[in-house]
């Protein structure tokens, strides 16, 4: 017979497995864009602290990454059983109905949003929805077509622009959009590298494992650039922020550093550059 603790012993495992599943390292690559993109909306102290903004930041924190991954490790189970990165670091997928429902619920939880939105946000939102779902799931799985796997990771950014539009009352120029959607594809693309291996024995194809390494860090470093050189034209201080994604992979590109090592730089990498950008988007706020 069970008792009470193999009870609590069987919520807090599955706890953990929907903390693993949901990469918190990376929860800031959902949550991130939602501050930058209030903080760069906001002309009052006020604008920083509403119900919707909140509401954006709650649901991208946690919620919308259980949904995102959890779709893609949904449709990953069979390719994940040789991914070396599930053994430590990330959770292969327990297929119960208790967790499915977890996740289709992660995703249902979003639609509330476009309770406490205006319609100018809604448009942003919905591409976040299909990308966040055609990326893993057919009949679409970008993942698994070069290119289309490296463009269709710009559903990072679009927490950060439905925020944005729900602050200001209109999206944010179309410049700081294209830069943001380069920033993406450079870094998608850069995390794709350590499963360039896995994915070509699994027979999967992405923009890594057709140009291989050496060529994947070319990639990154021209994404990367014309993510600087767009942010640039909005702003020369932002471009030169940007202007670090560049110069760090060409510096991991030439130094031989273990690609699968500086994988796990890159969320403190971002957390500065996000940092940077938020507290000069305050001091604009604060000082005018």
């Amino acid at each position: 017979m069970a008792t009470n603790t193999d009870g609590a012993r069987g919520v807090r495992d599955r706890l953990n497995y929907l903390f693993v599943l949901s990469r918190p390292r990376f929860w800031l690559y959902l949550a991130g864009p939602v501050i930058v993109g209030v903080t760069a909306a906001a002309n009052t102290l006020a604008d920083l602290f509403t119900i919707e903004s909140s509401l954006l930041f709650a649901y991208f924190l946690v919620p919308a990454n259980v949904f995102l991954y959890g779709v893609n490790d949904v449709f990953d189970a069979d390719i994940d059983e040789s991914n070396p990165k599930k053994d430590d670091r990330e959770a292969r997928w327990r297929g119960d109905p208790l967790n499915l429902g977890v996740v289709v619920g992660s995703g249902v939880l979003g639609v509330g949003l476009f309770a406490f939105t205006p319609q100018v946000a809604w448009p942003w939102l919905v591409a976040y929805g299909f990308l966040a779902v055609e990326y893993s799931a057919p009949p679409f799985r970008f993942k698994t077509t070069p290119l289309l796997d490296s463009v269709s990771n710009g559903l990072y950014i679009l927490p950060g622009v439905a925020a944005y539009a729900t602050v200001a009352g209109v999206s944010p120029p179309p410049l700081a959009v294209a830069g943001a959607w380069f920033w993406t594809m450079g870094m998608h693309t850069f995390s794709a590298i350590p499963d360039i291996d896995p994915d070509r024995e699994a027979g999967i194809r992405t923009t890594a494992t057709a140009l291989g390494e050496r060529r994947t860090y070319a990639y990154c470093a021209v994404a990367w650039g014309l993510a600087a050189a767009a942010f640039a034209a909005v702003d020369v201080r932002l471009g030169g922020v940007l202007a670090a994604y560049p110069v760090v992979v060409l510096g991991i590109a030439f130094s031989g550093v273990d690609v699968e090592q500086a994988y796990w730089w890159y969320p403190v990498l971002n957390t500065v550059v996000g940092m940077l950008i938020t507290v000069g988007a305050l001091w604009s706020v604060v000082y005018g």
